[in-house]
């Protein structure tokens, strides 16, 4: 037997619009939480239009528009899978939306730092949606299989998916150090240095205890236990995170700069209402904390980067630069609803520039006074010179390098637990 798919209904009617708009093709994705029993879907969103695609269906802008979406999402939901609007035949299209879940799937967990692990779900959803029967035809794949094939899967409309799933948030004071490779012309040298210092990060928030509402809990507990049943509960968490025991003879390497991550970030992860256990609230809420901060200073990097290609040789050589990290604001999916998606924000941007990102990305019609941007705020660089930190010690001498397109992530959190603010300077040797 197949995985049951326990689908809101607001996803029914949004297919039904598309059937009724469109006449080419519409692929899109399906967005959601897995559990070990059944997975919830409670959002559809079709791909963005590409203009200069010439193909009916393009394989690398619906992976591309997948990437982004999953940076869009806190812990607990993800990418479940891809759905597809036409009228040809569900046989005919199954390799199709095998070639498009399985490519998904590969791009997105080839961004995530964190470890798998033992009873994370494995298996994809693929939908076909006939626009003139409104057929559905619902399958799945283990998309960690490469020789898997599809198997049948229950397709089931629901009212209120989400109306009472718990959300458990902390915030976290970030602090973090990044040796920069002495050849940072290399975007490919960089991004792998970046990927590397997270992913010592990572491990130290993967082995950080995990306190929920002050308590640590036993991991089989329900995290509902003795609460109201159908009733949407918040809970506040804290990280106690413990640096690596590293002497420092241990690091010394030959770099070109550092790029130093501080600060505070928000973070926060969603559960289904089906008893929820206390190890599934800190698996979701610490990989949250880690995807959130890696997708800012990827965002960073690809901002910097396109503006040194903008403006090649005006930059000057100060050996230190500044920047401030996008902030996170959070966005509903639905009025009444607790479960929200997010975006982030950068200092020269307004919020209709974060409404738009959401249209074009989840299709979503948000309003700015529907935005939640109390979470963090804004980092201000200050006029005063910050004295910079001391780098990794090198083995020789280096000359300057010039400051290529990174910088490092710096915040001030005014309060922890209250309000975040971030921001990314780089230092060179």
């Amino acid at each position: 037997m197949g995985r049951s798919y326990i689908v809101e209904d607001a996803v029914e009617g949004y297919l039904s619009n598309l059937c009724e708009q469109q006449a080419a093709p519409v692929t899109g994705l399906l967005i959601g939480q897995s559990s070990a029993q059944r997975d919830f879907v409670i959002m559809a969103t079709r791909t963005p239009q590409r203009e200069e695609s010439t193909s009916a269906l393009d394989k690398e802008w619906v992976t591309e528009h997948a990437r982004q979406v999953s940076r869009m999402l806190p812990g607990g939901l993800s990418v479940l899978g891809v759905f597809i609007i036409t009228d040809a035949d569900a046989k005919d299209t199954l390799t199709t939306l095998r070639q498009l879940v399985f490519a998904v799937e590969n791009l997105i967990s080839s961004d995530n730092l964190w470890s798998p692990a033992d009873d994370d779900i494995t298996e994809c959803v693929t939908l076909h949606v006939n626009p003139k029967t409104r057929k559905t035809v619902c399958r799945m794949f283990d998309v960690k299989d490469p020789k898997s094939m599809a198997k049948p899967a229950d397709w089931k409309y629901q009212l209120g998916v989400c109306s009472s799933w718990n959300m458990v948030s902390c915030c976290l004071n970030v602090d973090m150090l990044v040796p920069l490779p002495d050849n940072r012309a290399s975007t490919e040298n960089m991004d792998k240095c970046l990927k590397e210092g997270l992913k010592v990060w990572t491990h130290q928030i993967e082995s950080g205890v995990c306190l929920i509402d002050g308590k640590t809990l036993p991991e089989d507990m329900d995290l509902t236990s003795g609460q109201k049943r159908n009733v949407r509960q918040t809970y506040t968490a804290q990280l106690l995170i413990t640096p690596d025991d590293q002497r420092l003879s241990d690091v010394v390497q030959r770099c070109g700069g550092s790029v130093s991550v501080r600060g505070a970030i928000h973070s926060r992860a969603y559960l289904h209402s089906n008893k929820p256990k206390a190890r599934l609230a800190e698996k979701l809420l610490k990989r949250d904390v880690v995807s959130t901060l890696a997708t800012r200073v990827q965002m960073m990097l690809e901002e910097l980067l396109i503006s040194e290609e903008e403006g090649k040789g005006s930059k000057d050589k100060q050996q230190t630069e500044q920047f401030c990290l996008p902030r996170r604001i959070f966005c509903p999916v639905k009025v009444s609803g607790p479960v929200c998606v997010c975006d982030y924000q950068f200092s020269d941007e307004g919020l209709s520039e974060v409404t738009d990102r959401l249209k074009e990305m989840l299709d979503m019609d948000a309003a700015e006074e529907d935005l939640d941007t109390r979470e963090e705020t804004p980092a201000e660089i200050l006029e005063k010179v910050v004295e910079a930190e001391p780098t990794v010690e090198a083995v020789e001498a280096l000359e300057p390098k010039r400051n290529n397109y990174i910088g490092v992530a710096m915040a001030t959190a005014v309060t922890l637990l209250a309000t975040a603010a971030s921001m990314l300077y780089l230092n060179d040797v």
